[in-house]
C-alpha cells in the first residue's frame, strides 16, 4: 500500500509544472492523467526547487539603502505583497498569474515561474528584482546577479513570514509606514484566529491541490499551517516532499475526516470523491472546496483563507458530532 510519496515525484513535478500553462478540463481522481492545472502552479513549483542549495538564495545581492523606484517582481505573491506594502506603483514588470490586485493585471510580464526574458528585464531598468526564495531557481538568481541587477530574496515559507515580507518590501521601496500598518493588521488578525481556535477538537484533514496526479502538501506548506491553526491535522504532514504525489490507496489508509480541495482542482470535489464512501470525509459529506488563491498564495489574503478554513472545519466538526449521536 502506498503510504509515502510516489518514487520520482520531483521529476514528475518538474515535468508537470512545465506543462501547467494550459488549463485542462477536470478529470476524476481515478484516471491516470498526467497533467497539472495552472492553479496548482505555485504550490507544485516549490517542490521543484526544493532541491536547490539554500546558499543559492542567501548569496543574493544585499539591499542598498536607497529606496527602489523601479521594481521587477518574479512571483505573483510578491507582486501582491508589494501593493500591500504601498509599493504597487513601483512595480514595472512581473510574471504570469500576477492578477491581484486588479492593477497588477496591467503590469508588463517578463516571464513566468520557470522562464524569464532577461532582455526585457534589463529594458525595464529596475532598481531591484524581487525573487521568491523558495520558488525562484538558483539559475535565475545567478543570471540576474551576473547582469549586475540588485536581487532581493523574499521568504514566505510560513504564515508569520508574510508580515515580515511586507515590511521588507516597504523598507526597500521607502514605503515603510504603509507596510508597517498592513503588517500589524495581518499579525493581529492571525493572532485573533489562533486564540479563537486554539482549543477546537482536532480533525484529520486531507489537502488536495490537484486531482490526477493526486497531489497534496506536507506539514511545511502554508496550507497545512492554516489547517493546524484551525485545529486540524494534515494526514500527510509527515511526508518529505513539500508537494508530494500520493496514491488513492494512501488516502484510504489515512481515512481523513475532512477533505479540503482547492477550487481549480476539480469543479465538483464532492462528485469526484463520491465513489470512495468508505472514507469518513466522503461518507459524512465533509468534502469541501476552498479558493486556491486565498489559502495557497502567501499574501495578506491568508487571513481570509484562514477564516474560511476555520469555518469549514467547524462545519465538519458539527457533522462528525451528529454522526456519533444515538
Amino acid at each position: 500500500m502506498n503510504l509515502r510519496a510516489r518514487p520520482g515525484a520531483r521529476g514528475r513535478c518538474a515535468r508537470a509544472a512545465l506543462a501547467m500553462l494550459g488549463r485542462t478540463a477536470a478529470r476524476p481522481v481515478t484516471r491516470p492523467v498526467a497533467r497539472v492545472k495552472p492553479a496548482s502552479m505555485l504550490v507544485l513549483a516549490t517542490c521543484c526547487v526544493a532541491v536547490l542549495p539554500a546558499t543559492a538564495v542567501r548569496s543574493a545581492s544585499p539591499v542598498a539603502p536607497e529606496a527602489a523606484q523601479r521594481i521587477v517582481s518574479l512571483a505573483p505573491n510578491l507582486t501582491e505583497l508589494a501593493f500591500s506594502a504601498g509599493a504597487g506603483e513601483r512595480i514595472v514588470g512581473t510574471v504570469e498569474y500576477s492578477d491581484r490586485p486588479e492593477a497588477a493585471r496591467h503590469i508588463p510580464h517578463i516571464g513566468d515561474a520557470f522562464r524569464v526574458d532577461y532582455e526585457r528585464v534589463l529594458a525595464l531598468r529596475p532598481d531591484a528584482v524581487l525573487v521568491w526564495d523558495s520558488g525562484t531557481s538558483a539559475a535565475t538568481i545567478e543570471r540576474l546577479q551576473g547582469l549586475g541587477l540588485r536581487v532581493v530574496p523574499i521568504a514566505t515559507h510560513r504564515i508569520d513570514d508574510v508580515a515580515e515580507a511586507v515590511r521588507r518590501i516597504g523598507r526597500l521601496a521607502g514605503t515603510g509606514a504603509v507596510a508597517e500598518d498592513a503588517a500589524r493588521r495581518y499579525e493581529q488578525d492571525m493572532q485573533a484566529l489562533r486564540e479563537r481556535y486554539r482549543h477546537r477538537a482536532s480533525v484529520s484533514v486531507f489537502l488536495q491541490v490537484n486531482d490526477r496526479p493526486l497531489y497534496t502538501v506536507n506539514g511545511k506548506q502554508i496550507m497545512s499551517e492554516l489547517v493546524e491553526l484551525c485545529g486540524g491535522r494534515n494526514v500527510f504532514a509527515y511526508l518529505d516532499e513539500l508537494a508530494p504525489a500520493v496514491g488513492i490507496e494512501a488516502v484510504i489508509a489515512e481515512n481523513p475526516q475532512v477533505i479540503l480541495s482547492t477550487d481549480y482542482t476539480v469543479p465538483d470535489a464532492q462528485e469526484s470523491w463520491r465513489k470512495w464512501r468508505h472514507i469518513t470525509a466522503v461518507r459524512l459529506g465533509n468534502v469541501y472546496t476552498l479558493p486556491s488563491d486565498d489559502i495557497a498564495r502567501a499574501t495578506m489574503r491568508l487571513t481570509q483563507g484562514a477564516q474560511e478554513v476555520c469555518r469549514t472545519l467547524d462545519r465538519a466538526r458539527a457533522r462528525l458530532r451528529s454522526a456519533v449521536r444515538p
